[in-house]
C-alpha cells in the first residue's frame, strides 16, 4: 500500500470514529446555530405576556425574518416578525407597547405586536395551523376558505390551503416550531 493511501484510510478512520462519537453533539450544534434564540429576554417577556409558546415566537421570527430586524418583504411586511404597517398599528392601538413605542423595526415594539396578532389569531381560529396560514394570507382569505369545502369540510380547519406560498408558510412553521421544541428543552426555555 503506498503511503498517501495509508494517510487518506487513516484520516477516513478518524473522521468516522469521530463522526460516531460526536455526531449527535456535533450535529445539535449545528441546529442550534442555525435555530438560535436571539432576543431572548423580549421574547420571553412577550410570549409570557400574551401566553404563546417561546419556541412558537422564536418560530414565526426565524420563518419570517430570519432574525433581520431591517427585513422588510415585497408585500411591504417590516420587522423581525413581518407586520404590515396598517397590522402594527392595529396591534399597537389593541396592546401599546411598554414603551408607549410605534417603531416597527425596532425589536421590542415588533415583537410585541407580532405576539398580539398570533394570540389574537390563535384565539379567533382555535388551530395553530389556521392561525398561521392567516398570520401569512390575512384573515380575509382565511375566513373565505373556511367557508368553502373545497378547502374546509368543518369550517374550522383547513383540509388544503389554495395559496402555495402560504402552504408552504405554514410548513416551515411548524417544522421550525418542532425543530426549536426538540432542540431547547422546557427547562432550557426562557
Amino acid at each position: 500500500m503506498k503511503k498517501g493511501c495509508a494517510i487518506v484510510l487513516i484520516l477516513a478512520a478518524c473522521v468516522a470514529a469521530a463522526a460516531f462519537f460526536f455526531g449527535p453533539q456535533l450535529v445539535e450544534t449545528g441546529l442550534r446555530f442555525l435555530y438560535p434564540k436571539p432576543y431572548g429576554e423580549l421574547v420571553a417577556r412577550e410570549a409570557a405576556e400574551f401566553g404563546l409558546e417561546e419556541h412558537l415566537v422564536y418560530a414565526v421570527i426565524k420563518t419570517e425574518s430570519g432574525f433581520d430586524e431591517d427585513a422588510q418583504s415585497h408585500a411591504d411586511a417590516h420587522g423581525l416578525m413581518q407586520l404590515t404597517q396598517p397590522t402594527f398599528d392595529w396591534m399597537a392601538e389593541l396592546h401599546p407597547p411598554e414603551n408607549g413605542g410605534g417603531d416597527i423595526f425596532d425589536p421590542g415594539d415588533n415583537i410585541h405586536c407580532g405576539c398580539a396578532l398570533l394570540r389574537l389569531l390563535l384565539d379567533h381560529y382555535g388551530h395553530l395551523e389556521v392561525a398561521l396560514a392567516a398570520y401569512n394570507a390575512g384573515m380575509g382569505n382565511v375566513d373565505g376558505w373556511l367557508q368553502d369545502s373545497a378547502y374546509s369540510q368543518d369550517g374550522e380547519t383547513l383540509h388544503t390551503i389554495p395559496y402555495p406560498e402560504t402552504a408552504a408558510y405554514v410548513e416551515k412553521v411548524q417544522r421550525a416550531y418542532h425543530i426549536y421544541q426538540r432542540l431547547y428543552p422546557a427547562a432550557e426555555t426562557g
